[in-house]
């Protein structure tokens, strides 16, 4: 039986039915789309900074086209940058001037996308950075874009994080009342392990942890809560990499969820080649669940408010494949079977209804010539069949005392032996449905 994750204070019971979520990366750095860090990573001060803003304007933005990608993708859950570390925000809030409202463009992105997908049936979430390398009482610190400016850093020394740390809160508090039912909060991030000598990271403290999730749980009854703020979460985040295992603290395993990008950089990066391919893409989203985690894949779009064709392409291959696959994914995670080398399994969860029934899906990452051998499986599956195209795949358990021979093969006790085909099935990632006996 897939065992349970530890008990969570949100309500993450859809979360991990859902498994495939759409991540987005927007903001003014999409105009030098040189990656979302570009203000750190070239050390740009806010005046040089300041003609992005100033020449912000998608005029090709739909949130009718990103919502209906990444619904065919098979995403079910939408989380996107309110506001990234360089302290531009998407939406009208009432507490800055360093707004999507105030740059040509002049209007609100935040609340279409929000309205546009929820129609679509999306579950919503916010990412909000709880950095602002903007905001005149954020310390310079030595992630800042201005920490090489010796002269600035000093005239700068008064700033105050307790100020700043209100207006973190209050935007908070806007984000969490403007916009309807809210089901995630995803903050970025904490870093109070941190010390260049001259200046030290920032954490809970800081932000006024404890308090700020006090008041998301209060305003939002039911969210979840990503692990960032330096006192746990409903979930936990590895990012830009896939764990070995189903994540655990403490020994116990919990709630997870992967962001992995398309290609190397979150915010839109013109000359990033790194673009992964569909059959990786698909083989992340299996590794995930197959682990009992979720996937968080990340588009971003570019300065006139498109989804590029690269990132549409791929989205559109991961949809073909869930369009054929998806009840592998939905509902499912990792099994207590042992999968063959270079494949996974994933199985359908404790909450499963009678429909659903007990199946195990086998996912082969690479196509073996005729059989494949599943070890603790011996007369345990009633049925199997191809999930592409609903085809019978052929069952042996073959006798352990025959010695194997020209044209026979020897058993070994308790595998079972599926008969596949010799050319792979047409798809990215085959898989193979179990239909297990009760």
């Amino acid at each position: 039986m897939p065992k349970h994750p530890e008990p969570t204070i949100g309500d993450t019971s859809w979360f991990v039915h859902d498994r495939f979520g759409l991540f987005i990366h927007w903001g003014i750095y999409a105009l030098p789309a040189r990656h979302e860090w570009v203000k750190n990573r070239e050390r740009i001060c806010d005046e040089d900074y300041q003609k992005y803003f100033d020449h912000f304007y998608p005029d090709l933005y739909d949130p009718t086209v990103w919502a209906r990608e990444a619904k065919n993708a098979g995403m079910k859950y939408l989380v996107v940058t309110s506001k990234h570390h360089d302290g531009f925000c998407l939406w009208d809030s009432a507490l800055t001037d360093y707004k999507a409202t105030n740059t040509p463009w002049g209007k609100d992105l935040l609340r279409p996308m929000v309205e546009t997908f929820r129609a679509e049936g999306f579950k919503v979430g916010f990412y909000h950075s709880l950095l602002d390398w903007h905001h005149p009482e954020f310390p310079i610190d030595g992630l800042h874009p201005m920490r090489d400016d010796v002269a600035f850093r000093e005239a700068q020394k008064h700033r105050d994080i307790r100020k700043y740390a209100e207006y973190l809160h209050g935007q908070a508090r806007e984000l969490l009342t403007q916009f309807g039912k809210i089901d995630i909060m995803w903050f970025d991030f904490s870093y109070s392990e941190r010390d260049w000598g001259w200046s030290k990271g920032r954490g809970k403290d800081d932000w006024r942890s404890e308090e700020l999730m006090a008041m998301v749980r209060e305003l939002q009854p039911g969210i979840i809560v990503n692990d960032r703020m330096e006192i746990g979460g409903d979930f936990k985040t590895p990012e830009q990499y896939q764990p070995r295992g189903w994540m655990e603290v403490g020994g116990k395993p919990v709630v997870w969820e992967a962001c992995q990008t398309l290609n190397g950089s979150w915010g839109y990066d013109r000359d990033n080649l790194d673009w992964k391919p569909v059959e990786m893409l698909v083989q992340m989203l299996v590794d995930t669940v197959s682990k009992g985690g979720n996937l968080l894949l990340n588009v971003g779009p570019n300065a006139r408010g498109e989804f590029e064709p690269r990132a549409i392409e791929r989205l559109r291959g991961i949809g073909e494949w869930m369009r054929l696959h998806d009840r592998s994914v939905y509902r499912c995670t990792a099994s207590d079977f042992t999968p063959p080398p270079g494949c996974r399994y994933t199985q359908t969860g404790p909450e499963r209804s009678r429909r659903d029934g007990n199946r195990l899906y086998l996912h082969l990452f690479s196509w073996p010539f005729r059989h494949v051998h599943l070890d603790g499986l011996a007369d345990r599956v009633e049925y199997a069949q191809l999930l592409n195209d609903g085809s019978e795949i052929k069952m042996h358990v073959l006798d352990p005392s025959q010695e194997a021979s020209l044209i026979f093969m020897r058993g070994t006790p308790g595998t079972l032996t599926l008969e596949l085909p010799v050319q792979k099935p047409p798809v990215a990632v085959p898989v193979i449905e179990l239909f297990l006996k009760e």
